[in-house]
């Protein structure tokens, strides 16, 4: 899995030079902990670094994770894979402790470039859980669940934002490849599952749930923004749940949260008819609760969550309580019926046509 799953990188062909700031020995290579909590760092940096140092981070990444870069090189035309095909090649045979050192080094880098102590930061970065998909902060009050591919301490902020350019991709549709011994009703059945204890959590936490969408979105990650207390995005987000396209039907409570919202036939236009929203007619339908110009974003939104995140924290859980309990059967009834729909068209020939010619459409790009 590539550690920047949707970022965009130009077109560059020539191999980058990778520079690092090195505190010890390459020979001895830094530790999987330390490695660990490199990742955590990455997550909080405030600013994009750049193309190319997110080149260097991908094969670093990949060198520490995976060896050294065996595959097939990408053709001339994928300017994308083949950048980053280049950047790992570049490594040659370093060991996969050398690498973890130097990503160690570079993170470190683009930290202390930002003003903060790396040292400082990794331990506040430290303090949340690990998940393999999942990137989790705590500072100042405020806990990050940043989506990497997509707690609970008396903190009054839960934000959710991506990685990369993009904020989420959606439902990882390579799943449906993968049948497992019980056959496609079995991947069903546990898929089912999986998506109402997902949207379940999202519909019964207690605490303030903001979205920080910065850049497009796809499926679910757009579906549960509605279930979110605010949605804060960036000029340059969009807004796409392509369900009918894949043989599928809503999810995330959306059924009954976007009619509510914008209203059936706006709803209608999304769900049943793939329309992709702009941040600007996301905004004007109800979904985002403000969109900034992307320059400014991430400054302009921060700023406000680290006030949010003083305010006295039982009156923010009380008042939300109030706001949303009304709802909490109509959204649970929702949940359920939208994932026993889902269940029967995940079997269905229709979904599994859809989603073949989805790949098939992929493998002619």
């Amino acid at each position: 899995m590539s550690h920047f799953p949707s970022s965009r990188v130009g077109r560059a062909t020539a191999v980058p030079v990778l520079k690092f700031h090195t505190s010890a020995s390459p020979l001895m290579g830094a530790t999987v902990e330390q490695f660990n909590l490199a990742k955590r760092q990455l997550a909080t940096l405030k600013n994009d670094p750049g193309n190319m140092a997110k080149l260097q981070i991908y094969a670093l990444f990949k060198q520490s994770t995976e060896g050294q870069c065996t595959s097939s090189k990408p053709g001339m035309l994928d300017f994308v894979k083949k950048a980053k095909w280049d950047a790992w090649k570049s490594l040659g045979s370093i060991s996969q402790e050398e690498a973890r050192q130097k990503y160690c080094d570079l993170i470190g880098s683009l930290v202390t470039e930002e003003g903060g102590s790396a040292q400082v930061v990794a331990q506040a970065a430290g303090s949340g859980p690990t998940y393999k998909d999942l990137v989790v902060t705590t500072e100042d009050k405020i806990t990050t669940i940043m989506l990497n591919r997509i707690t609970l301490t008396h903190l009054c902020v839960r934000v959710f934002l991506g990685a990369g350019d993009f904020y989420c991709s959606g439902n990882d549709l390579s799943n449906f490849t993968k049948i497992p011994e019980g056959g496609i009703d079995a991947l069903a059945k546990k898929s089912g599952d999986l998506l109402r204890n997902y949207i379940n959590a999202y519909i019964d936490f207690p605490k303030p749930l903001v979205a920080v969408v910065n850049g497009p979105a796809v499926g679910v990650s757009v579906t549960v923004l509605a279930l979110f207390d605010l949605v804060y995005a960036t000029d340059r987000a969009t807004f796409h749940t392509p369900f009918s396209k894949l043989g599928q039907s809503p999810e995330g409570c959306s059924s009954y949260t976007f009619p509510l919202i914008m209203g059936p036939s706006k709803a209608s236009e999304m769900l049943l008819f793939n329309k992709k929203l702009t941040a600007a007619q996301a905004c004007d339908q109800g979904l985002v609760t403000e969109v900034f110009p992307d320059a400014s974003f991430q400054t302009e939104v921060w700023n406000r969550l680290k006030a949010y995140a003083q305010l006295p924290p039982n009156s923010l859980a009380l008042s939300k309580q109030l706001v949303r309990s009304a709802e909490l059967e109509r959204l649970h009834a929702a949940n359920d019926a939208e994932v026993a729909r889902l269940v029967e068209r995940w079997q269905s020939d229709e979904c599994m046509a859809a989603i073949m010619g989805f790949f098939q459409g992929k493998a002619k790009l």
